[in-house]
């Protein structure tokens, strides 16, 4: 008798584990998304010479992407503000190292058109500068392992190189299969690997040239052509362009005379580019509930989103006062003609 309940308490503790890992730690094939934060992006943002008079915020706000076990489909198939959706649909052909890589290279490029097009709202004469080449990704053959998606490249062949012409220059001086000494940063750590050059078969060409295997892009610097008027960003912890907006107004007002928030808590989201132009953006209707929760009183929407995002707010009771707008020029526009709140 008591080999047959020893058995049968077995079985049970074997499906009870079996159950916790299908529900808790199996991984499926789906992401789901949510309302992420609305983040005060002052504290995201320094600038020389400030103008310091804040009394509102500025806050950008973000989506929640988590790759899905059972529990949380489970869980997001009963919330309302949740959405269910394919990895694959997510990545692409991109692994989740060269997804995440690819948006750190978003986020930087919206802080360099955010400064731009905050110094040209502000007049503030200024020049662009390449500062080092960043990796996206590691092609499956040919790739050069000891590179990941992420690494900043600082030298290859002890010469400091900023952009991608430069480094084909520099690489065509050897032959396929010479090694070169590359110093690199990998999660804020510097690091020399010697890389054996492999052949890159440019389109249209017939002979492959020296490489070093991986796909590159440039990351900008913004300078100031006058002293005191730098601006720079602390790790903010998050990826894709949809802060520029956001960033661009934080920046606006601290290099401007004057309070631009004057006492409001303004949330929104949008690209930005070096114009002032406002691009639409991914997850709007989880942005809306992720700033009506932190208590947003206006919501800077990009004209192409704004449907969008008004259904969501209408369907949850927002009173937040939604504008649309194509331009950082609208978005400060509508603040410089708001009473200061009282």
């Amino acid at each position: 008798m008591r080999t047959k309940t020893g058995v049968r308490a077995a079985a049970y503790l074997f499906t009870l584990i079996i159950l916790v890992y299908v529900i808790v730690f199996m991984a499926t094939p789906y992401v789901v998304y949510q309302p992420g934060g609305a983040n005060e992006v002052a504290p995201m943002i320094k600038v020389e010479n400030e103008d310091k008079s804040e009394s509102g915020t500025f806050m950008m706000t973000t989506v929640s992407a988590s790759y899905a076990n059972v529990a949380l489909l489970i869980y997001s198939a009963l919330n309302p503000n949740a959405e269910i959706d394919k990895k694959s649909k997510r990545l692409g052909n991109q692994t989740e190292e060269e997804y995440a890589a690819t948006q750190v290279y978003y986020m930087s490029s919206s802080q360099s058109n955010a400064v731009e097009a905050a110094y040209n709202a502000a007049r503030i004469p200024y020049e662009d500068k390449t500062e080092y080449l960043f990796v996206f990704s590691v092609p499956g053959e040919t790739g050069t392992k000891q590179l990941q998606p992420g690494d900043k490249i600082i030298s290859v062949a002890g010469q400091h190189v900023t952009d991608t012409e430069a480094l084909s220059k520099l690489l065509s001086a050897r032959k396929i299969g010479d090694q070169v000494e590359v110093v690199l940063n990998r999660s804020g750590k510097d690091m020399t690997e010697k890389i054996t050059l492999v052949p890159i078969q440019d389109k249209g060409k017939t002979e492959p040239r020296p490489g070093l295997g991986v796909v590159i892009g440039a990351m900008q610097k913004v300078e100031p052509s006058e002293k005191g008027r730098g601006v720079s960003f602390t790790d903010t912890d998050v990826g894709g362009p949809s802060a520029g907006l956001m960033f661009t107004m934080e920046i606006y007002n601290r290099l401007t005379p004057g309070d631009l928030t004057k006492g409001y808590m303004v949330a929104g989201t949008g690209t930005i580019d070096p114009d002032g132009k406002v691009g639409a953006i991914g997850g709007v209707q989880f942005k809306i509930v992720a700033a009506d929760r932190k208590g947003a009183e206006i919501f800077f929407v990009p004209a192409a989103n704004y449907d969008t995002a008004k259904a969501k707010a209408d369907k949850i009771g927002s009173q937040m006062k939604l504008v649309k707008v194509t331009s950082l020029k609208d978005a400060l526009d509508y603040m410089n003609k708001l009473p200061v709140k009282s």
